[in-house]
């Protein structure tokens, strides 16, 4: 049984993964180790390429250290520091697993993925492949020793979805 903590500022050791329970409203972002900003890849489908750099300058953090994945329905353009991929639509979970599976390249050993809001995955997409997504990601980071935070709104998903999101990682973690 994945173990449970509480709190804001949390920490991961390398290759660790955590179900992280966050508020509606607000960044994820904001609650993650200033060392996550050094080698950060979000998959990010509640904050465009242009609030995430905002973020992490708030965060003193380098945004050319992070890397998106934008999830969104919306044409986007960013020409800024972060590296990032083309969007792509929330319903497009391959899609979404090509560009996650090119972007970790960038991910080192000790470095953070980070998937901002699992919630949206499950709104468009079927359950099924959106665990098979979820399990992937999670057992990339795994593979390349990093920290990995998938972040969900849990009074939005069902206990059962919420219990095998909880099964793919090492611990839970509140931070609402």
């Amino acid at each position: 049984m994945p173990g449970t903590t509480d709190g804001r500022g949390f920490s991961l050791t390398p290759g660790e993964q955590a179900l992280v329970s966050v508020p509606s409203m607000g960044s994820p972002l904001s609650v993650l180790p200033d060392d996550a900003f050094e080698n950060l890849l979000v998959l990010s489908a509640t904050a465009s390429p242009e609030k995430v750099e905002s973020l992490v300058e708030r965060r003193g953090g380098d945004p050319e250290k992070v890397g998106v994945v934008p999830v969104t329905g919306s044409p986007t353009e960013y020409d800024g520091p972060l590296w990032t991929t083309d969007p792509v639509d929330p319903s497009d979970l391959t899609g979404i697993s090509i560009r996650l599976s090119k972007a970790m390249q960038y991910v080192m050993p000790g470095g953070w993925v980070v998937v901002d809001n699992v919630n949206v995955l499950l709104m468009y997409g079927r359950e099924e492949k959106v665990f098979r997504l979820f399990d992937s990601v999670v057992s990339n980071a795994r593979e390349k020793d990093a920290c990995g935070a998938y972040c969900t709104v849990r009074d939005a998903v069902t206990d059962e979805t919420y219990s095998r999101l909880r099964g793919f990682c090492d611990r839970e973690i509140s931070v609402e």
